[in-house]
């Protein structure tokens, strides 16, 4: 990654080029993707820049805050699985992590033997009160476009995730009788 601004942008030069090799119907989309991997390139460094001081990477940031979200601040390691859309290996190794570091610890599930908790420790909530203020203010609150485009940008990322079957919308609740 360069350490100063291109004079070109290398995506709009990618997106002429696909165009004069005949690939015109593909070049908006090449275009798209290669814009939101880059996008993505640039935030994950953004983030590291804030958590990599506190230990901690984004995926243990996203695990310590889902824990503290929920009540008694524990959850099944397949929720966490569920929720987190990764896979149970990778919850696995992000505990093993955290709790080597002190921040959660596992408990068995109280009803269901083959179920494990993962609980966020004392320690787990002091670096999730220092976390998240950091990266709220260095990166959340402001991410270099306008608050409309960051409204949009979640809106068409949101719409693509739905038609690609990453998640339904809630069905409605019945009216109550009577």
């Amino acid at each position: 990654m360069p350490d100063s601004p291109l004079p070109m942008d290398p995506i709009a030069e990618a997106r002429r080029q696909w165009s004069a090799h005949g690939w015109d119907p593909a070049a908006d989309g090449m275009a798209a993707v290669t814009s939101i991997v880059r996008a993505q390139q640039i935030l994950v460094r953004r983030i590291d820049r804030v958590l990599k001081p506190l230990g901690l990477s984004f995926a243990r940031f996203e695990m310590l805050v889902l824990l503290s979200f929920t009540r008694g601040r524990r959850m099944p390691m397949s929720s966490a699985s569920a929720r987190l859309q990764v896979h149970p290996a990778s919850v696995t190794s992000i505990v093993d992590r955290l709790e080597r570091d002190g921040h959660v610890r596992r408990e068995p599930h109280p009803t269901d033997g083959r179920a494990t908790l993962i609980v966020l420790t004392e320690a787990g909530e002091r670096l999730v009160g220092r976390a998240v203020p950091a990266v709220n203010e260095r990166v959340f609150e402001d991410l270099g476009i306008s608050e409309e485009d960051v409204r949009s940008l979640t809106g068409a990322l949101a719409r693509f995730r739905r038609a690609a079957g990453d998640f339904d919308d809630p069905h409605p609740l019945p009216e109550p009788l009577g």
